[in-house]
């Protein structure tokens, strides 16, 4: 068994894997950059190593520093969480060469599955569907015209060497390609440390199903179960649960003997989850991810199994010990991911800041996987993932009313919060039906009623605006919403309704000032500047885009006019409320 691991990563699946370390005797070594010097993970580990720097690339993706730190600190193993590098070959060859155990897959696994294109062709020889697509890396806006024309239009472009959402952008129209393409590269870059793409037809109303396996090197290989993870904004996973509701048996086994076949195929060893999408009764091969999920807490829940633990058993040579037929899954665990996001009429811009409250839930069946504490700061170099929400019941409805309950529970203060979206998913006739798709959240779901995380009240009738409060009223607590001045604005709540607005295709859209001086928003990088100085725009037309939390925003013009000066340039730091532009 394992020693001393070093987790080579940060937020809620450091702190997830350290707490199993823990359970299991196992000394923990965190790593962290200049950010995350007081980070939680930093606080629970046994020791910790600093890499220096603030984003990804000058720290979490540092693979000098690291190995030295793992040389330093006496590990004889790594964990790699996921993100980062958790699916990087020459890092876990690095790993492996260095003598310490990786806990995860072989690197010739990862090479396989690990590269999106590879792995199409690999599954294609195994016997296994995939989303018809084009099996090559994208040079040219020109490829995707041809294909949209060829099968039909929306396409999608995906990176090769990432997975969750980034780097992945619908194509609509030919007129869309070669935005499109530049945005997939920089993105799936910046991510992954790879621009490459490829292409997929893009399905109408699939529905995501994944299935969890578990292989040693025993020759033990096993499903464990699925997941649905079909509730998505921007490609990105909000809502998973196990099992898939609505999801007939045959295919339940079809699917699940055909994510064992894949992986045994490609020599798979360890936690690993391969991604179908399922439409009409059929299903076809996305990808396989070769780590551990950020949803893995459902299938844990469900099958009383701890994944983490049996990473490390595996990684220590350790055989599984329970066969296919052991495997027996229990009632409906649902999950929600607490994002760093302001929903507010469907725009889902990333929203970093400081935490100044967070009540967590509690009760019977409520698990919270969190990275953050009340004074910790999430920033816009690493993504927002603040915590997972998990509840398991006794079936699916019982399950999503202690989820609901849940999330009443949950109070967090200082950045905006994708938690109010998630109630409007839960409450959904689609959802509650089990009747959603991947599309579903950004076609049919309505977020305009959502109150908006800022500082603006909402005036009604000159000189007002509203405030709502809690009171007492003959000693019963109630909510009552009170009228007053303006000039009261310094005691106005955060949050006020506001009307939905057209979202882009590409990126997250975020609010501009409503001026002819141009304002982001929130702190981060401009990534590209859309205009020139001199240029007629339209209102809601792209200024520019600017990254934050590893997300693509496009930051609009709030007036059409001409753009009399632009304050920025791509590669430029800013901060909120920085003017970027103006127009006259």
């Amino acid at each position: 068994m394992l020693q001393k691991v070093l987790v080579a990563n940060r937020g809620e699946i450091a702190v997830r894997v350290m707490r199993t370390c823990r359970e299991m005797g196992i000394a923990t070594v965190a790593i962290y950059s200049e950010l995350d010097r007081d980070a939680l993970h930093v606080r629970l580990a046994d020791e910790a190593y600093a890499l220096g720097g603030s984003t990804a690339a000058e720290s979490y993706l540092n693979t000098p520093v690291i190995l030295d730190i793992i040389t330093r600190s006496g590990a004889d193993g790594v964990h790699p969480g996921y993100g980062f590098y958790s699916e990087n070959t020459d890092f876990a060859r690095a790993i492996t060469e260095l003598g310490v155990t990786f806990i995860g897959p072989p690197p010739e696994a990862i090479e396989v599955m690990g590269d999106k294109i590879s792995s199409r062709l690999f599954v294609e020889k195994a016997g296994v569907n995939g989303v018809p697509g084009r099996s090559k890396p994208l040079a040219d806006p020109n490829e995707i015209v041809e294909f949209g024309n060829e099968v039909g239009w929306p396409v999608a472009i995906k990176a090769a060497y990432g997975g969750g959402g980034r780097g992945m952008k619908v194509v609509r129209g030919p007129d869309e390609a070669a935005d499109a393409l530049e945005s997939a590269q920089r993105e799936a870059l910046s991510y992954f440390g790879r621009s490459e793409c490829y292409l997929e037809k893009y399905l109408t109303w699939p529905r995501h199903i994944e299935m969890q396996v578990l292989a040693d090197t025993h020759g033990n290989a096993l499903w464990l179960g699925e997941r649905d993870c079909s509730a998505q904004r921007r490609h990105q996973k909000l809502v998973e649960e196990s099992p898939a509701p609505n999801f007939p048996d045959d295919v339940r086994r079809a699917m699940g003997e055909a994510a064992v076949k894949v992986s045994k195929a490609c020599g798979y060893v360890n936690a690993g989850t391969v991604e179908f999408m399922y439409q009409d009764g059929e299903f076809f091969f996305l990808e396989m991810n070769t780590r551990l999920q950020v949803e893995h807490p459902v299938t844990e829940l469900v099958t009383g199994l701890d994944l983490v633990e049996w990473q490390i058993r595996i990684a220590s040579g350790e055989a599984i010990d329970f066969s296919q037929d052991d495997i027996k899954h229990d009632g409906h665990a649902i999950e929600v991911r607490i994002n760093a996001e302001d929903p507010a009429g469907g725009r889902f811009a990333p929203s970093p800041g400081t935490i100044t409250r967070f009540d967590q839930p509690s009760g019977p069946g409520v698990r919270l996987d969190a990275g953050y504490m009340q004074g910790d700061s999430v920033s816009q170099y690493y993504d927002n993932l603040i915590a997972k929400l998990a509840v398991w019941g006794s079936d699916r409805e019982k399950a999503r009313r202690r989820l609901l309950r849940a999330i009443e529970e949950t109070v967090i203060e200082g950045v905006a919060t994708t938690l109010p979206a998630d109630v409007v998913i839960l409450t959904d006739e689609h959802f509650v039906n089990g009747t959603h798709s991947t599309n579903w959240v950004e076609t049919a779901l309505d977020f305009s009623s959502l109150p908006v995380y800022g500082h603006t009240p909402v005036s009604v009738g000159e000189g007002t605006v509203r405030k709502d409060v809690t009171a007492e009223v003959n000693g019963r607590r109630v909510s009552v919403a009170l009228w007053v001045p303006e000039s009261g604005d310094e005691m106005m709540p955060r949050a006020h309704s506001t009307a939905a607005k057209p979202r882009r295709q590409h990126h997250a859209s975020v609010v501009g000032s409503g001026s002819g001086t141009v304002t982001v928003p929130m702190q981060g990088t401009i990534v590209k500047v859309s205009v020139e100085e001199g240029q007629f725009v339209e209102a809601g037309d792209t200024i520019v885009i600017l990254e934050a939390m590893k997300m693509e925003n496009s930051v609009g013009a709030e007036k059409s006019g001409a753009v009399k000066s632009i304050k920025v340039k791509a590669g430029d730091s800013v901060g909120a409320g920085d003017v970027i532009a103006v127009i006259e």
